[in-house]
């Protein structure tokens, strides 16, 4: 595929900014996992010039703002998240005078760049570790997190890390164990000591003043543990089949009350430079989830909500989900969504082609941000990754438990050439063996494919405040409908949503209904249907409708 953007209709404008001036509420993040997106260069990963070259096509898509994951200096022990050097670009990815054209090209063509910030631990490499564990007396020791064995010899307390194993690593030079909540090459940084807040805030600096739209940070709710490092207790619903780290509940190695002035600071700096944004991944349930927006919303902007990736795929589950999480949000906290990341299971693959259409219309027609994660508007599902292949460390460390992160990394299919349009090299994951049905190329021609339904359903967004800024009312529907209002002013728009395999109805007479009209349909073919007094929804259908 060439570095044009496929043959497609005109763009739609924007929305009215009169209605919503804030760009990160009003429009959709794209997530780029920088190795997968597209290789520039033929070393079969991918790259900053990569990501410019296909600026255009996030144009087309009509996405507000892309999210990078990390692109700095790093042994690629956790592909990026061992950072070792926070104000640089790893020399795969390319340079900072790369990264300063990507941001220039983005922002002359309207679109927003966030950073992928991870300020929980750094790499082993990184110089500040280096000092810190050269002595016990070293001016950098008190920056990560060092105790003393217990009286056994063993591991301070009984923390786990969450890639396998004990959290805590021996260094037979100076005598005490280092605390890491992943991988060993990834200590944990202290961050009850101001100078490593300080020297942390100076990297925020470093990004913004070089133009990027804001941070996502990642596992924001980390940074603070609990200051007598008591042990975790025991997990009493924890099976064999799940992960180690879920043996114990993580209640004094995560989410402490004092995190949230942390992140209050974050939040402080982010506000001196305009029209910027903080956002949090945040694994935790509901109710403390919200807690991350902060008192007087002085938190994050967007506390990352990841209840649609591990909620039972069924209109009651999800009605329910959204109507305790709307009753959770502090008042004035913004909603957002999320289907898919880097690393969980692709949507296609956990509810099939057809449902992921579905999926793609309740993203984008809930109420608050959504974000979308590269290659879920192409379909792409899961690729099983052959033994030699894996790469990633939590499959290597707990092989046979379905934790592998890889499957859901492969590089994107822009087109149906060998390399998939990624790479003329070899790619550093397997490509998918659909790439050459399933690409950008080939699904940007189809009117009924599933990446035209993403392009209508974001413009659809785009072109109507009661998507982009309206309430939400769920609406009562029986079986395996999802249905609810979005309103704003007079407009107002009826979602409804089959996650059944079964054709179903939805009685429009008592919600007052006196005529309708279909906008778009999963199945791109109702456009302008009248559906009368009874909408009819096929199998694995969901439909937008205007209500006049």
């Amino acid at each position: 595929m060439v570095d044009r953007p496929p043959p497609a209709p005109a763009a739609t404008g924007r929305p009215d900014p009169d209605a919503d001036p804030v760009w990160w509420k009003h429009g959709v993040i794209y997530q780029i996992y920088p190795r997968s997106f597209m290789d520039s260069n033929a070393d079969g990963i991918g790259d900053l010039e990569g990501i410019r070259r296909r600026l255009d096509y996030l144009l087309w898509l009509r996405v507000e703002a892309i999210w990078i994951s990390p692109i700095y200096p790093s042994p690629m022990a956790d592909f990026g998240y061992d950072v070792a050097d926070y104000c640089g670009i790893a020399p795969i990815f390319g340079t900072l005078a790369e990264f300063d054209r990507l941001v220039a090209e983005a922002h002359a063509r309207g679109l927003k760049v966030i950073l992928d910030f991870v300020p929980n631990h750094s790499s082993t490499a990184h110089p500040w570790f280096q000092e810190s564990r050269v002595s016990r007396n070293s001016p950098k020791r008190d920056w990560y997190i060092w105790r003393d064995p217990a009286p056994d010899g063993g591991p301070p307390n009984n923390w786990l890390a969450n890639f396998g194993g004990s959290a805590w690593e021996y260094d037979a030079a100076t005598g005490q164990y280092y605390y890491h909540a992943f991988l060993p090459e990834q200590p944990d940084l202290n961050w009850r000591n101001p100078e490593v807040r300080r020297a942390m805030h100076a990297a925020m600096r470093f990004w913004l003043d070089r133009g990027v739209d804001g941070f996502r940070v990642d596992v924001i709710w980390h940074l603070i543990k609990d200051e007598q490092f008591r042990d975790n207790p025991p997990n009493p619903a924890w099976q064999p089949h799940q992960a180690s780290i879920d043996r114990l509940l993580q209640i004094h190695s995560a989410d402490q009350p004092e995190v949230h002035d942390v992140v209050a600071e974050m939040r402080s700096l982010i506000d001196e430079y305009p029209d910027r944004v903080l956002i949090g991944e945040i694994y935790l349930p509901m109710e403390r989830l919200v807690a991350y927006y902060g008192p007087d919303l002085r938190g994050a902007h967007l506390p990352f909500n990841f209840q649609l990736i591990f909620a039972a795929w069924s209109a009651p589950q999800i009605a329910r989900l959204v109507q305790e999480y709307e009753a959770a949000l502090p008042e004035g906290g913004w909603p957002n969504w999320v289907m898919g990341n880097h690393d969980q299971k692709r949507i296609a693959s956990r509810v099939g082609p057809a449902q992921a259409r579905v999926a793609a219309m309740l993203l984008l027609t809930l109420r608050g941000t959504p974000t979308l994660y590269y290659g879920d508007e192409i379909g792409m599902e899961n690729v099983a990754i052959p033994p030699d292949c894996v790469q990633d460390p939590w499959e290597k460390n707990e092989p046979g438990l379905g934790l592998g992160r890889d499957p859901a990394r492969t590089p994107m299919q822009w087109d149906a050439s060998p390399g998939a349009g990624f790479t003329t090299g070899t790619p550093w994951l397997p490509l998918s063996p659909d790439h050459r049905e399933r690409n950008v190329e080939a699904l940007a021609r189809d009117p009924r494919s599933i990446l035209t339904l993403y392009r209508r359903l974001i413009a659809l967004r785009r072109e109507q405040p009661a998507l982009h800024a309206g309430s939400y009312l769920p609406v009562a529907a029986e079986g395996n409908v999802l249905a609810f209002l979005r309103c704003a002013g007079a407009a107002r728009l009826l979602i409804a949503l089959n996650f059944g395999q079964a054709p179903q109805c939805l009685d429009l007479r008592p919600h007052g209904i006196a005529s309708a009209r279909i906008l778009l349909s999963t199945a791109l073919d109702r456009e302008g249907e009248a559906p009368g007094p009874m909408l009819h929804l096929r199998p694995a259908e969901g439909v937008a409708v205007a209500l006049e």
